[in-house]
């Protein structure tokens, strides 16, 4: 019997829609000294909430946690072809493939932000600021595969992904749903990105 369950804690919510938001603006406030203050600060934003995110993967709720989205190259690969034959298996949370695009965009979302940082420094290498904006080609190029995977799975399972990450709910037959929000933290977590903004912003770094 397939019912609704709950599957992504508020704090998981929050982190992907902000985590979006924040990189998506900071790579628009790249190619403008004028903004420079907005970008640093989106990228010390998005580097808090990869922390949290890394945090949250071991010590979160069940669908959060990295170990129900650990899947090798074989399980990945079967999938693929699921998806190609119009049959893939449904995951209450990621599933193989998801699970690769949020490897990749925490890897290179961590990666962007270290070289970021290092770009701000008074000795800082070419090569730094290079692999910094080489890096966030690649990340576009992820996000755009994720936004395709995204469409595909919503349409194969008929179930509004972009809608579930937003309340939380997926349709499941068997599996157990998480039973804590944790929207305390996610108020926590919305509320320190906005203290450090505006703080940032009226005394920036350096």
């Amino acid at each position: 019997m397939v019912r609704r369950i709950l599957v992504w804690d508020v704090p998981t919510r929050v982190f992907h829609w902000l985590q979006a938001l924040s990189f998506g603006v900071a790579y628009l406030t790249a190619f403008s000294e004028r903004m420079r203050n907005y970008h640093v600060a989106l990228g010390y934003i998005l580097l808090g909430l990869i922390v949290f995110r890394l945090l949250w993967g071991f010590v979160g709720t069940r669908y959060a946690r990295f170990r129900s989205f650990l899947f090798n190259p074989k399980e990945i690969f079967s999938y693929l072809l699921t998806m190609v034959k119009g049959r893939p298996a449904h995951y209450p949370g990621h599933n193989p493939a998801g699970s690769v695009s949020v490897w990749l965009l925490l890897a290179l979302g961590l990666f962007i932000c270290v070289t970021g940082v290092l770009a701000l420094q008074d000795d800082a290498s070419d090569l730094v600021v290079e692999l910094h904006g080489l890096a966030t080609n690649v990340m576009l190029g992820v996000i755009a595969l994720h936004l395709v995977g995204v469409l595909m799975s919503s349409l194969l399972h008929r179930e509004n992904l972009v809608r579930s990450m937003f309340s939380g709910l997926k349709s499941a037959e068997s599996e157990k749903g998480i039973h804590h929000h944790y929207g305390w933290l996610g108020v926590l977590m919305v509320i320190a990105v906005v203290v450090f903004w505006f703080a940032y912003v009226k005394h920036p770094l350096g």
